[in-house]
């Protein structure tokens, strides 16, 4: 059973910043992407950030030009570096890996939560 776990995150002020780490217990170069998804209370989790086994990276656009998803494959660990952090960007964050055997059925982590307020 593939894991993965978030950390990195916390409570931090509009405008701030935070980086979510996600270490996964198998090759990261091994699935057909990564991403990361978030949910907030009341609403559906969503996906905000992906990353594709080529490199390609693609963003919601909520957060498209203050998140940035990144991988380090020696370290088997998926990065997103979150600025100009908002109010509406409080939520849990996941970490999700999509096998290519199943791209439409990912593995999840625990979560990690993220409040932005001052």
């Amino acid at each position: 059973q593939v894991q993965l776990v978030e950390s990195g995150g916390g409570v931090v002020p509009p405008g701030g910043s935070l980086r979510l780490s996600c270490e996964v217990s198998e090759s990261i170069v091994s699935f057909y992407g990564m991403g990361w998804g978030r949910q907030s209370p009341g609403n559906q989790r969503e996906l905000v950030a992906l990353i594709s086994s080529s490199g390609m990276t693609k963003y919601e656009d909520s957060v498209k030009d203050r998140f940035t998803i990144s991988r380090d494959s020696v370290r088997n660990t998926v990065y997103l570096d979150m600025n100009s952090l908002k109010t509406e960007d409080t939520a849990v964050y996941y970490c999700a890996a999509a096998p290519y055997t199943d791209v439409d059925r990912p593995y999840w982590g625990q979560g990690t939560q993220v409040i932005v307020s001052s």
